[in-house]
């Protein structure tokens, strides 16, 4: 009697599973430049950059501490002194136990090396917020053209409600004598493409979805619904040169190149200190006997200070120093030229931000004469006074217009976003926004 309750349970309870699967993912903008940092394969890669450059430091740090070991062998040996005659002694036996340790009081390079470890980290750092900021814009721009193609599905639809629209008034005006059968066979066609042209947008649609859920991890087969976000439609402003030098602060990848060209210079100084001579403090303390463990240890221990000084190499300092020197002459060029790159980009994109800016306002001029057109032709296939191809050209200038408006407005929105990336913070788009 209980089986039946159990199974209802069952089936309620998959039910639900179902249900909350199909439950839709709602997604902002906000949220989504947030899952960068968590889910983005890129920036999680160039995160583990960053450990691997911390775990280079400790490697770097290890040379600078005391180096201690402990040692112990049991020796046996039979040795024999040669002389007029040879002379053979018994066999010996030796156990030694020592602890040995090592500190470096003064090695250039060694500290040098630690210091360029060091800054490897800040290099590797910036290294991963240029990542992330690069993945920050591309999410971005695809989650604009998502919204752009599902508003181009309402503008599809309002196509074929007008091309529905027409067809109805092509057939009262056929029944009323008023047109002709060639107007309706026009509508039909003319509701024909608008339908085939509303399921093309479909797959687009899914395309764009899939690929926004590939950058950010999410689970395929879950519905994705994003919620609407109008960039604030503002200039940008006259441009200035100290915005460059403001820019040349924030933005990681300049960081990153100069820090970079601060570490190679510090390899050129480790290379150089090759030269120089090293101090170290070795020592040993242990117990020396016959057998290990027998009880008749003695105690053994050592110290020296033993000064290192490098007299010939084979030129090895030299041909260090100059690789080092030929290091830090590519990255100084390389900072130059992204200094260049960099200004570029920003005039260009605050120039592309103000163009798109007022293209929306032509296109919103566009879309109202073209509604306007659409009503006057209307207005005149309804008196009699001409056929419907008014109607069709008028109705397709207006899908046009419609269409250009979306554009606008999409190319628009990526011209902040890239603006922002120029900027060093992608998402400033979003703090301007809520401004």
């Amino acid at each position: 009697m209980r089986f039946p309750s159990y199974f209802c349970l069952v089936v309620l309870v998959c039910g639900l599973g179902r249900l909350n699967a199909q439950q839709p993912h709602i997604l902002s903008l906000d949220a989504a430049l947030d899952l960068v940092a968590r889910t983005n394969l890129d920036v999680l890669v160039s995160r583990e950059t960053i450990a691997q450059a911390v775990e280079q430091v400790a490697q770097s740090r290890s040379n600078l501490l005391p180096q201690i070991t402990f040692d112990a062998a049991q020796r046996r040996n039979l040795s024999a002194s040669v002389g007029s005659t040879l002379v053979r002694s018994g066999i010996n036996n030796r156990f030694d136990s020592t602890l040995n340790g090592r500190l470096d009081l003064l090695n250039p390079s060694d500290v040098a090396s630690y210091k360029a470890a060091k800054i490897a980290v800040t290099v590797a750092e910036m290294g991963e917020a240029g990542v992330r900021q690069s993945i920050m814009a591309t999410v971005a721009a695809t989650f604009f053209a998502h919204l752009r193609n599902i508003e181009r599905i309402t503008v599809l639809d309002d196509n074929i409600s007008r091309a529905q629209s027409l067809l109805e008034l092509a057939r009262n005006q056929l029944n009323a004598g008023v047109a002709t059968q060639i107007d309706q066979t026009r509508a039909e066609s003319q509701l024909a493409i608008a339908e085939q042209a509303r399921l093309q947008q479909d797959t687009v649609v899914q395309g764009s979805e899939l690929q926004l859920k590939q950058l950010l991890a999410l689970d395929m087969d879950q519905p994705l619904q994003l919620t609407p976000f109008a960039v604030r439609r503002t200039a940008p402003g006259t441009f200035t040169s100290s915005e460059t030098q403001v820019v040349y602060e924030r933005r990681p990848d300049m960081k990153s190149a100069r820090t970079l060209l601060e570490q190679n210079s510090l390899e050129v100084r480790a290379a150089r200190y090759n030269r120089l001579p090293s101090l170290a403090l070795i020592g040993s303390y242990g117990y020396a006997t016959e057998h290990a463990f027998d009880g008749n240890e003695a105690k053994t221990w050592s110290g020296s200070l033993a000064l290192s000084l490098p007299v010939f190499d084979g030129a090895r300092t030299r041909s260090l120093t100059g690789f080092a020197l030929s290091r830090y002459r590519a990255q100084e060029m390389r900072v130059r030229n992204l200094e260049n790159k960099i200004s570029a980009e920003l005039r260009l994109a605050r120039q592309d931000a103000s163009s798109r800016l007022a293209q929306i306002t032509v296109a919103e001029k566009s879309f109202a004469l073209a509604r306007e057109e659409l009503e006057l032709a209307q207005k005149r296939f309804a008196q009699g006074v001409a056929d419907n191809r008014e109607i069709i050209e008028a109705q397709g200038r207006l899908s046009t217009a419609s269409d250009n408006l979306v554009e606008a407005v999409y190319l628009y929105n990526l011209s902040r976003v890239e603006l922002a990336r120029v900027r060093g913070d992608v998402r400033t788009i979003v703090v301007e926004d809520n401004a």
